[in-house]
This record gives C-alpha cells, sequence and structure tokens, in this order.
C-alpha cells in the first residue's frame, strides 16, 4: 500500500522521505496542486517491478511461473536448496562463468 503525501511536504522533508522510501520499500504517491500524483520509489523497486513485467509479458514465460508458483503453494514438490539444486544439474558451485543452459 503506498502512503500519499503532497508535494510541500515533501519539498519540506525530501531527503528523509528518500530514506524512508529505501528502508522501507516504500511507494510514496505525491498529490501536485492539480491534483494529479507522481509516484517515488526506490531504483531496488523499480527494477524488481520492471524484471516482473518483463518476465510476465511473455504467455508461455507466464504459464510456466504460475505453474511452478502453484506447485510450491501445494508442495507437490519437496523444497530443495541451492547447493542440492546444482548437484540435481550436474553443476559445479564454485563456477562463476554463467553458462547454465535452461531447458525450455
Amino acid at each position: 500500500m503506498s502512503v500519499k503525501i503532497s508535494s510541500e511536504e515533501v519539498g519540506e522533508n525530501f531527503g528523509n522521505i528518500c530514506n524512508q522510501v529505501i528502508e522501507n520499500n516504500e511507494v510514496i504517491k505525491i498529490s501536485l496542486a492539480d491534483g494529479k500524483n507522481v509516484v517515488l520509489m526506490s531504483e531496488a523497486e523499480l527494477e524488481s517491478l520492471l524484471e516482473t513485467l518483463y518476465l510476465l509479458r511473455f504467455p508461455a514465460n507466464s504459464t510456466r511461473l504460475f505453474t511452478a508458483l502453484q506447485r510450491a503453494k501445494t508442495k507437490k514438490i519437496e523444497p530443495q536448496s541451492v547447493s542440492e539444486l546444482y548437484e540435481r544439474l550436474g553443476l559445479d558451485e564454485d563456477d562463476s562463468s554463467g553458462d547454465i543452459a535452461v531447458a525450455s
């Protein structure tokens, strides 16, 4: 849920408001005098939102993600650690090359 404040409040407390946004992962809706609004959010929050939108914009990818989420919620799959996943895929955890192929 976002917090709504006036542009006057932002002008007086900009630094504190920015810190609050970053520390609490908040989104601040700033109301302007003309009745329009702008939003202040952290860069990390924006990047996360854009990544989510990117992943969900392709129907096949979106379906796979929601299917995996549903499996996780119904606990049809036992949770695995990262080490177990590396072992299952035959990868070395120390491999920093980033050349991991993903099967579709």
